[in-house]
């Protein structure tokens, strides 16, 4: 049962570290895409004002998948090094 929740878990941590790295490599195309919905909601801006908006929104998409990325990374880490120990103990 314990196993079957660890497997369960390195899955999550799979899936979580594998939307970082979109989140990651996909980075400079969202910001790009949210600063022209800014740029279109606003009706016009100055060109420094629009890639300053730009650049805060690509980072943002940056710092986010760099927790995902980080957060699912120590999920796998930690429920294998589970899985090992257990197996380990009941051999």
């Amino acid at each position: 049962m314990l196993k079957n929740k660890l497997i369960a878990l390195v899955t999550l941590g799979s899936l979580i570290t594998t939307i970082g790295l979109l989140f990651i490599f996909n980075s400079a195309k969202l910001g790009l895409t949210r600063a022209e919905n800014w740029l279109s909601k606003q009706g016009g801006a100055e060109h420094t004002k629009y890639l300053f908006i730009m650049d805060n929104y690509t980072n943002s998409y940056l710092i986010v998948g760099s927790i995902l990325f980080g957060i699912g990374l120590a999920t796998i880490v930690g429920a294998c090094y589970k899985i090992l120990t257990s197996n380990e103990t009941n051999e």
